[in-house]
């Protein structure tokens, strides 16, 4: 539940997540750590205070306007550079050796193009959605010092979600087994 959730507020608000917000509170506690439903938490009840336009505006601001605050993960480590494109084919391969086609638009276009790129992070939790906890970490741990950097970066803003980034951040670090 946590990589799907996260998914869902992490990318852009429509009205289904907005009317699912109290039933998503709701079930929060179940398979989340104490420190995580409370972030979640807190997070939605402030969602669910505020209008649709306002919310919307202020995703918009956060992270399609604010290069430094960009979803799309490789941008942090190439910008515009050429070498992002080898970057994002390779991620791609890399889901479609695991099973998983990336979705394409609803609309009828001409060469069906996906909705996001690879590296789009609420499309890279919802790969982590379909593998084991173990495996999400694996893979969430080649993001974490992007994840990081972030992370501080919307707290640097003040946005409010920074929280949600920093527990996507705590997932990727991998946790050492005990004898």
């Amino acid at each position: 539940m946590f990589y799907p959730l996260l998914s869902k507020l992490l990318d852009y608000p429509d009205a289904g997540l907005m009317e699912a917000l109290a039933e998503l509170r709701a079930s929060l506690r179940q398979g989340f750590e104490a420190s995580e439903w409370i972030v979640l938490d807190r997070f939605m009840k402030e969602l669910s205070e505020q209008d649709m336009t306002q919310v919307q505006a202020s995703y918009v601001l956060t992270f399609d306007l604010t290069p430094e605050h960009s979803l799309h993960l490789t941008h942090h480590l190439f910008g515009d550079d050429k070498n992002r494109g080898p970057a994002l084919i390779d991620l791609a391969e890399y889901y479609k050796a695991c099973g998983l086609e990336l979705p394409v638009k609803d609309t009828a276009v001409e060469d069906d193009a996906p909705n996001e790129l690879p590296d789009y992070l609420p499309l890279m939790l919802e790969f982590c959605a379909q593998l084991d906890e173990e495996e999400a970490r694996i893979f969430l741990s080649r993001w974490g010092k992007v994840l990081n950097q972030l992370a501080a970066n919307l707290e640097e803003a003040a946005s409010p979600y920074a929280p949600l980034i920093r527990l996507v951040e705590h997932r990727s670090q991998l946790v050492m087994a005990t004898a």
